[in-house]
């Protein structure tokens, strides 16, 4: 029997899970492809109103270096998805230094409407995670999609962690930013330019055609946070925090108000 030699990290684990919303002809949705990969466990999760809910469950402590995770969810013309995850994803280190992937793709056609309201994601120290949020909107497609970082666990230094959210209405550019924190991270990344000490930051994006008659205003929502429209139907809040439990307090003030 042949082995591996014992320098050689091995392989990181490689899955795609997808989840697929149509109507159901009756005014709700129904998931006509639910499928689960790897770590990524899929379970459907008692919905609200016309919504189709879907839980992300770790089935197992990913992401780890070298693994390439994926997650496509599509939401087709007048169906309602809502996506969430039933705890936090902790980015760890893997074995021979390689960088993690996570790839989140999401489309939403015509009338359709998604919410993405997963929990944070924690960058343990040592882990080093590539990141990617690409959605895809219809022009009357309604989108609220959160993200939250979380830059080491108690008491401990962050990983390195790139995230980048590329979001397209009607075809055309919405928003695309791309943010990097921790150990190889540009100069500056944890000043008062950007984080100013912080640990934990995040945004809210609300995407609703109520904003093309009545966008709100460009409004400091407390010390470390400001809600931004942008040129479209749509807000952006941003918010730097302490810790999780505060960074929290302030995006769900701001989901109850615009979400």
């Amino acid at each position: 029997m042949t082995t591996a030699p014992a320098d050689v990290a091995p392989a990181g684990i490689e899955a795609t899970a997808r989840i697929t919303a149509v109507p159901d002809g009756l005014g709700g949705t129904r998931l006509p492809v639910l499928e689960s990969d790897g770590p990524l466990a899929l379970r459907r999760t008692r919905g609200t109103g016309a919504y189709a809910r879907v839980t992300v469950v770790g089935a197992m402590s990913a992401p780890l270096g070298g693994d390439r995770l994926a997650v496509e969810a599509g939401v087709r013309d007048g169906a309602a998805l809502a996506v969430d995850s039933a705890a936090a994803t902790v980015a760890l280190p893997g074995r021979g230094g390689r960088h993690a992937r996570y790839d989140v793709r999401l489309t939403a056609g015509a009338d359709a409407r998604l919410r993405w309201l997963p929990e944070p994601l924690i960058s343990a120290r040592g882990s080093d995670l590539r990141m990617t949020t690409r959605v895809e909107l219809a022009a009357s497609a309604r989108l609220v999609l959160r993200e939250e970082q979380i830059l080491g666990r108690y008491g401990e230094e962050s990983g390195t962690l790139t995230t980048r959210l590329t979001v397209h209405r009607a075809g055309r550019p919405l928003l695309d930013q791309e943010l990097s924190y921790g150990p190889g991270a540009p100069g500056g990344w944890d000043g008062g330019a950007v984080l100013g000490g912080h640990r934990a930051t995040g945004q809210l994006l609300v995407v609703n055609l109520d904003f093309e008659l009545n966008p709100p205003e460009t409004t400091l929502l407390g010390d470390n946070a400001v809600l931004a429209p942008l040129a479209g139907p749509a807000v952006l809040v941003t918010a730097v925090a302490a810790d999780a439990l505060q960074l929290r307090r302030v995006l769900d003030r701001a989901l109850q108000t615009f979400g």
